[in-house]
């Protein structure tokens, strides 16, 4: 599929999908004869494992090693065996915690914010 489609499904934008392409998250699988670039279902699950990180304050780089970790334990040659593996699962551990932290932290502050709206409502005279 051509980028507008993938923008389409993703939600993404045309500039941050060639933008993450630039940084070598997401590569298009091919190229048509005219140059456009096409992706492939695989690519758009990857894009969409990016746009889930972002709101959650990933980095780049963090962004980079987690596909890393998880192309690795989901190659084409089925995952690594041994003491490989069992590092790629405590990486993988790893930013799963961290996201369940942020998430843990994001549903606190959007808590207060609900009760903040609330406050103003019972203040507003008529209401």
């Amino acid at each position: 599929m051509q980028i507008g489609e993938v923008a389409e499904r993703t939600g993404l934008s045309l500039r941050t999908i060639r933008h993450y392409e630039e940084v070598g998250l997401v590569t298009p699988s091919a190229r048509s004869k005219g140059g456009f670039r096409l992706y492939t279902e695989s690519d758009v699950e990857r894009l969409m494992v990016v746009r889930r990180m972002k709101p959650l304050d990933f980095s780049l780089e963090e962004m980079r090693d987690l596909l890393q970790v998880t192309d690795r334990l989901t190659g084409a040659d089925g995952p690594p065996a041994g003491e490989e593996l069992r590092l790629l699962r405590e990486r993988l551990d790893s930013y799963r915690a961290v996201a369940d932290a942020r998430c843990r932290t994001l549903r606190a502050r959007l808590e207060m914010a609900e009760d903040f709206a609330a406050t103003l409502r019972r203040l507003r005279p008529g209401a």
